[in-house]
């Protein structure tokens, strides 16, 4: 392609809204635009790199013996109704009504409809074992899209879908499946991490996520530097923390402290002063769980996980309850919380009942409670409800937890019969008895992707894509105002065509500085740069995008040194 005819519309200011550098960068370079909140046009360049993620993925899925369909994403309502998540998905499901009323809706997800699909067709176990999958658009309500591609409303979705005989034989397509992601992100370049994680909303029995590792994920896990263990914080397990130190660890009389001002731990912590940390307070907040109203404390150094305190109450989801359901359950303001003469429902993390004397909201603005006993001032359901974090013992091991951000890049999971058995989908075994067909479901952001390798491979001046992905794998520069370095720049550039290498000609009447600082912005993998003066020396310079120092090679050279250089990269 020659850039003189490409659309490739750079920028040099972008909204004050992109502040992660994949937004930023997917604009300055011209791969997408905004069309709404969370609504992302993807132009020429973002479409190449798409299509290079999918040929991947769709390699890799088809050698595991994956089979490719695709299904509708305007869906009627019954299949979801029929799994009861027509109420579950609540505002996030874009709900539609045709002309005649009938209530349809755009897919999050197609559990429903795969097996839907399969319980029409699929009748024996001599039809089994069977992974379906596409690569289809899927449309959430997101309540707060941000952060460009890596949270849309409207985005693109590898999902699969295993059907077995039993749960032995799902486990078997699980590791199949868990394999063939570990092949798809090795080929995109990406360094990640596997970890446990909480099948939410889909449901099932067994899950883990493909987190790429990157200091502007949303997401936070741990892993530990000793074994194999790592975990979303959703869903980590952490050994006992140590307590915290206390000159007397003796019960003290409890004592009611006036601290006007005082609403967040670490002005508590300043008020009381002196050896007291964030590790000597409870921090108590309230939850919504239901129709229940529950109190959560933790010790003040650590934070809710809201997962685990849902699974403990039997609920789907726990809500941190508002400022007027504050008032009306304890009396008081948000920030005085606290246990002592709580009547309600107490859930206490282990860590926190440990902590002697501790200092926690007297449930009375605006005083708080010195020396606090758990057994003595308060009771409660003991239950480890907190996040784990950096520095906590490992629970598989003797070694310590490491806090790492990440990006989901793939989920997968074992379903069970979870949705089997509300759609009836059977197979007849060899004695003709029916049971339900145990399910796997596995899936990969494809857009989000695109944002999460630029978030691992950028720096100061633009994109660095892998070689496996990059829109082009060579852009050619010639400079100066002569007519030789273009000519010679076209002659490689039909070499390297011919040769199958795709190319972009940078072949526009711009100073070389416009030209070099376009090229790193659009995050080519290899430049080659010919000039007048390098003409008659009989060189061209070759340079790799990692790099900051370019090579000189022959310019009769020219194409067996840039495939030696793709070989070195991958490509």
């Amino acid at each position: 392609m020659r850039y003189s005819r490409a659309f490739i519309p750079t920028l040099k200011e972008v909204p004050k809204d992109a502040t992660m550098p994949s937004h930023v960068l997917m604009l300055r370079a011209g791969y997408a635009r905004m069309v709404g909140a969370g609504i992302y046009e993807l132009l020429p360049l973002g479409t190449r790199v798409l299509h290079k993620i999918e040929r991947i993925i769709r390699e890799e899925m088809d050698a595991a013996g994956a089979q490719e369909l695709l299904m509708p994403v305007f869906l009627p309502s019954e299949y979801f109704k029929e799994t009861r998540r027509w109420e579950l998905y609540g505002p996030t499901l874009l709900r539609i009504k045709d002309r005649k009323g009938g209530e349809y809706h755009l897919a999050p997800t197609h559990e429903e409809i795969i097996t839907d699909v399969v319980r029409r067709e699929v009748k024996s176990y001599r039809q089994l074992p069977l992974n379906l999958y596409q690569i289809q658009s899927k449309y959430r309500d997101e309540p707060r899209p941000r952060a460009g591609l890596l949270r849309c409303r409207e985005f693109i979705m590898k999902d699969a879908y295993s059907f077995d005989v039993s749960e032995e034989a799902a486990l078997e397509s699980y590791a199949h499946m868990h394999d063939t992601y570990h092949r798809i992100f090795e080929r995109l370049g990406l360094e990640y991490r596997v970890v446990e994680a909480d099948s939410g909303a889909i449901g099932g029995k067994q899950s883990a996520e493909f987190q790429v590792l990157a200091q502007t994920g949303e997401d936070w896990i741990v892993a530990c530097g000793a074994c194999d263990y790592a975990a979303n914080v959703e869903v980590a397990q952490a050994g006992r923390a140590e307590p915290p130190a206390i000159s007397s660890a003796e019960p003290a009389a409890l004592e009611k402290v006036e601290t006007p001002e005082t609403r967040s731990i670490d002005e508590v912590v300043s008020f009381f002063g002196g050896e007291t940390t964030t590790a000597h307070t409870l921090k108590s907040l309230l939850y919504v769980a239901g129709e229940e109203v529950v109190l959560a404390i933790v010790r003040g150094d650590h934070e809710i996980n809201e997962i685990g305190l849902a699974r403990h109450l039997r609920v789907d989801e726990v809500l941190l309850a508002s400022d007027a359901a504050v008032k009306e359950a304890t009396g008081t303001e948000i920030g005085f919380i606290g246990p002592v003469g709580f009547e309600g429902r107490i859930i206490a993390d282990p860590d926190a009942v440990a902590v002697p004397n501790a200092i926690a909201g007297a449930s009375e603005t605006p005083y708080h409670y010195k020396n606090v006993n758990y057994g003595r001032d308060f009771e409660a359901e003991v239950v480890s409800i907190r996040q784990a974090t950096s520095g906590d013992p490992c629970p598989n091991c003797d070694g310590k937890l490491e806090l790492y951000r990440g990006i989901e890049g793939g989920h997968i999971f074992v379903l069970g019969t979870h949705y089997s058995d509300k759609m009836k989908a059977t197979f007849l075994d060899e004695e003709g008895h029916s049971h339900p067909i145990v399910m796997g479901c596995y899936g990969i952001g494809v857009t989000r992707l695109i944002a999460a390798i630029m978030e691992q491979h950028h720096d100061e001046q633009g994109i660095r894509w892998p070689v496996q992905v990059a829109p082009y794998q060579v852009i050619i520069t010639p400079i100066g105002k002569d007519e030789e370095p273009l000519i010679k720049a076209t002659e490689i550039y039909d070499a390297l065509k011919v040769e199958g290498v795709e190319v972009l000609l940078d072949d526009r009447s711009e100073r070389p500085g416009v030209k070099f600082k376009d090229a790193d912005l659009l995050g080519i993998p290899l430049r080659i740069t010919v000039g007048a003066r390098g003409l008659k020396q009989g060189i061209v310079e070759l340079k790799k995008r990692t790099e900051s120092e370019s090579q000189d090679v022959p310019v009769d050279g020219a194409v067996a040194a840039v495939r030696a250089a793709l070989a070195e990269l991958g490509g």
